[in-house]
């Protein structure tokens, strides 16, 4: 039950994160090349918990867990 927690709250994090890069992508339009769109994204927290989310979510797949039968 807690890995499907951790699951929902990863997905959760990542959807947010990176609905946040999308949306900065629009700083392409006010003459923003892509190092400088980078180190925009790196120093936004909102930013940094999409790639947490995605993290949290490969290890409740892929660390083996659970009831041992």
């Amino acid at each position: 039950m807690m890995r499907i927690f951790l699951f929902i709250v990863g997905f959760c994090l990542s959807i947010i994160g990176f609905v946040y890069i999308i949306s900065y992508l629009n700083l392409f339009s006010l003459g923003y090349n892509f190092p400088e769109y980078a180190h925009f994204i790196c120093s936004k927290p909102q930013c940094l918990i999409g790639p947490i989310g995605l993290i949290l979510i490969f290890f409740t797949i892929f660390i083996p867990g659970g009831k041992k039968r």
